[in-house]
């Protein structure tokens, strides 16, 4: 085999592995989230796979011809990749949640035979380039190396190129149908057995991809973080609710913006109101969403100037095409990181900043932090305030250390939820504020709708923190902290 070919055949073969690797987060996010847990088991697998197949590679090119073999194997890894797409969406409604071992159990079906399979590849073609002892090393170094420079082309051409340009099921489509096209050109070529039929996984991979084109999939829309899915409210003509990947994330009532279905959001502005009776606001908001809380107050106070950080923009478009979304000099959206983007505010430049970018099962452990929170405090105004949504169950031990980091950077906490909730008997939302929060005056806003919720502060507040550590940008073990149990919004 030319040396160009068996190096160009190691590349395909090692970086279409990672590229499945990388495009696992994706699919699997719909059904177990987006958290250090789901890319653990993920890496996992994959790696068990590797070294899986590239232990049974080099022991099958030592016993066979790896020449006979080398085209059917890189066939057969095309229809497992072809076959990643419908096993995930067939599991993963059955196997959702977010406990490690559903988490690998769904990698496993997934993604471990076809990582394994193609890295079968490699000690093959190196048994195959092997014509003398004395070129031993230099041959197993060069095509090691080659190996894994395909391995990093697959890593950053999936995550920086083609996850920005293309929805995910296409691209395993692609990368399976390649390699089973390549797997048979090879078999066809180089000498073969009798066993066995080119054309057969020339009709499995045409199946195999058929069925991932037809297999439902819970994504109205992908975007390079979430599976967004908007849905009509039979209830209200307007209504629309967003769905990021398992959590009911945002209400937006296309014909009344005033309209706030959730009771974290109410939760939200009675703290808003209550501080702030009247008037215009300056309102930084960490994570856009459904953009319900910055249409509310460009309805209700005119002349409200709000900032959104949103780091997708896919879903800025989304917010825009189905949930009304206008933007102007009132209202700007900024895409990227909300860590990058406050540290280019300038200070004391807003009256409230909001944070409701963490979800049920995905959140962003560097939006946690005391050195944060530090980045909030500056941003605000004297008498500002900082108000957080955020989602923890029993026995609450995010929604502990989170306040325990608000109480280290600001003099006033305060906590809104239900007593059970606070309790620590049930789970849900939690709107947390750092600031000087006028917390009489939420206290009788949430009485005069009846609210089931209730304001604590000082000691309260103190005794709901108990032990719980700091988070910093050092220590913020989040996904760690968070239980595993189904979520609302």
């Amino acid at each position: 085999m030319p040396a160009v070919l068996a190096s160009a055949i190691v590349f395909a073969t090692s970086a279409g592995v990672l590229v499945l690797e990388i495009l696992a987060g994706r699919l699997l996010a719909p059904y177990v989230g987006v958290t250090l847990e789901t890319f653990t088991g993920i890496i996992g697998t994959v790696l068990a796979g590797i070294a899986l197949g590239s232990w049974w590679g080099g022991r099958q090119a030592d016993v066979r011809d790896p020449r006979t073999m080398l085209g059917p194997v890189i066939a057969v890894g095309g229809l497992l990749a072809l076959a990643s797409l419908p096993i995930v969406r067939l599991f993963g409604p059955a196997l959702a949640g977010r406990s490690p071992v559903t988490i690998v159990t769904l990698a496993l079906l997934g993604f471990f035979a076809p990582a394994a399979v193609l890295s079968a590849v490699t000690p093959m073609v190196i048994k195959i380039q092997l014509d003398s002892l004395r070129v031993t090393g230099r041959t197993v170094g060069r095509l090691s190396a080659i190996s894994t420079i395909g391995a990093l082309f697959g890593t950053f051409a999936t995550g920086f190129v083609m996850l920005a340009a293309f929805p995910t099921p296409p691209i395993v489509i692609a990368l399976g149908s390649v390699l089973v096209a390549v797997g048979i050109g090879l078999w066809v070529w180089l000498p073969r057995q009798d066993s066995g039929s080119p054309s057969a996984l020339a009709f499995g991979a045409v199946a195999l991809a058929t069925v991932g084109l037809v297999v439902g999939t819970p994504c109205e829309r992908e975007t390079a973080y979430f599976c967004a899915t908007v849905v009509a409210d039979t209830a209200r003509s307007g209504g629309r609710l967003l769905v990021l990947d398992t959590l009911r994330h945002s209400y937006v009532d296309l014909d009344d913006p005033t309209h706030l279905e959730f009771d974290y959001a109410r939760n939200v502005v009675d703290v808003i109101a209550a501080t702030y009776p009247s008037g215009a606001l300056d309102v930084l908001h960490i994570g856009g969403g459904g953009f319900t809380l910055p249409r509310y107050l460009a309805a209700t106070r005119p002349g409200t100037n709000s900032l959104v950080l949103e780091l997708d923009p896919d879903l800025v478009r989304l917010a825009r095409d189905d949930l009304g979304l206008q933007t102007g000099p009132l209202l700007d959206v900024r895409t990227g990181d909300a860590r990058l983007g406050i540290t280019e505010l300038p200070d004391d430049s807003r009256d409230v900043v909001i944070g409701d970018a963490f979800g049920g099962l995905a959140v962003p452990w560097h939006l946690t932090t005391a050195e944060f929170l530090d980045e909030v405090n500056r941003v605000l105004r004297p008498g500002g305030i900082y108000v957080l949504n955020m989602i923890d169950h029993p026995p609450l031990a995010f929604a502990r250390a989170e306040a325990a980091t608000l109480r280290r950077v600001f003099d006033e906490v305060a906590i809104v939820a239900p007593s059970e909730r606070l309790a620590g008997a049930v789970g849900g939302n939690f709107v947390m504020t750092g600031g000087d929060v006028d917390v009489q005056n939420v206290a009788l806003r949430l009485d005069s709708r009846n609210a089931a919720d209730e304001v604590i502060t000082g000691a309260d507040v103190k005794q709901f923190t108990g032990d719980a550590p700091v988070l910093t940008d050092a220590y913020a073990p989040v996904d760690q902290l968070l239980e595993p149990q189904p979520t609302a919004g």
